[in-house]
């Protein structure tokens, strides 16, 4: 077995995993501010209140996987992200602060701070996790050892800001098909964050295409990567389609395709290498460089087997126990 690439795969599926499901959370916190009134934006975050920490399960697994699997891979992000990392950790703390807390005191200023700190927090945190996709598609300076030897101010560039950008339409449009499932008062706040969606999508597919140009050799050597595309499109389509019908599940769905089928494309064109060198392409941490002993990973994918069916069990457990949520009726101006 090709264990390397079997871990590569895995670890594209959990990151899918989280996006989905985190992806509306963090997309609610960031549409928090065109909610007109106190218990209407209560109301919001009461609608994820019970199942937003048990999403953030995905992204520990991951982080978990990847450092058992890939160590050196693991290593060099680390190193290469950390003030990136680090505000990530405060936004998601926050984020966590200001949804647990909000209730706690009976006061409007109290109440307003906490709605802010989630929408920056959300907003923060969406913005750094897609700007860490653009790094990983442009690529950072490595030396030979694969070591990363630049600095912060490296991956301030135009294209991981502009993936950032992306990924907050993208989570946005998907929270607000999130609240569409509750209640069916959203359908033109699904058009705006659509079409904003659809304008950032454009715009990073074509800058992907100049920016990145060694992303489209996998794309050649595999044929069947055209069948990867067509559902993405297909599923961005269906979205405005379903929407005008009143048809949230089926476009909470189509937005969930969407992101799945983005995650797979990206890891196409991102393999074999798990971090792109952008000052040498042989210096670059490929999924057989940077990956544990053979034994390793047996032992790892053994351990997979079991865990990953039991989060997804948790997961299915928790959001049957409270599909009954109480109803969400957003007034956005």
């Amino acid at each position: 077995m090709d264990l390397p690439a079997i871990w590569f795969v895995l670890l594209g599926i959990l990151i899918a995993g989280y996006a989905i499901l985190d992806g509306f959370d963090l997309g609610v916190g960031i549409l928090l501010p065109f909610v007109k009134g106190d218990a209407e934006r209560r109301l919001l975050v009461q609608s994820i209140g019970p199942i937003w920490n048990g999403n953030e399960v995905w992204l520990v697994t991951f982080g978990g996987s990847l450092f058992a699997a890939f160590p050196e891979a693991y290593a060099t992000i680390f190193s290469a992200f950390y003030i990136p990392f680090m505000l990530v950790l405060m936004a998601l703390i926050f984020r966590a602060a200001s949804i647990e807390f909000r209730d706690k005191i009976e006061s409007s200023i109290w109440r307003k701070t906490c709605d802010f700190g989630f929408f920056a927090s959300s907003l923060l945190a969406t913005l750094l996790f897609g700007a860490g996709v653009g790094s990983g598609m442009i690529g950072i300076p490595l030396n030979e050892r694969g070591v990363f030897v630049g600095s912060f101010s490296d991956e301030l560039k135009v294209y991981p800001l502009l993936v950032g950008l992306f990924t907050a339409a993208l989570f946005a449009m998907h929270g607000t098909l999130y609240l569409g499932l509750r209640q069916q008062r959203v359908t033109r706040w699904t058009w705006h964050t659509w079409g904003l969606f659809l304008g950032c999508y454009l715009v990073t597919t074509i800058y992907t295409l100049v920016a990145v140009p060694r992303a489209v050799p996998n794309f050649e050597q595999a044929p069947w990567v055209i069948l990867v595309v067509a559902l993405n499109v297909l599923a961005i389509a269906n979205i405005p389609r379903a929407t005008r019908l009143n048809k949230f599940a089926q476009a909470f769905l189509s937005s969930s395709v969407t992101i799945a089928t983005l995650v797979t494309l990206f890891s196409i064109a991102l393999w074999p290498n798990l971090v792109t060198s952008s000052s040498n392409p042989d210096y670059s941490l490929t999924i057989y460089r940077a990956s544990s002993s053979e034994q390793t990973l047996k032992t790892m994918l053994l351990i997979a087997c079991i865990g990953m069916p039991l989060v997804v069990t948790y997961t299915s457990l928790v959001y049957w126990t409270f599909r009954r949520q109480r109803t969400v009726r957003p007034k956005m101006g």
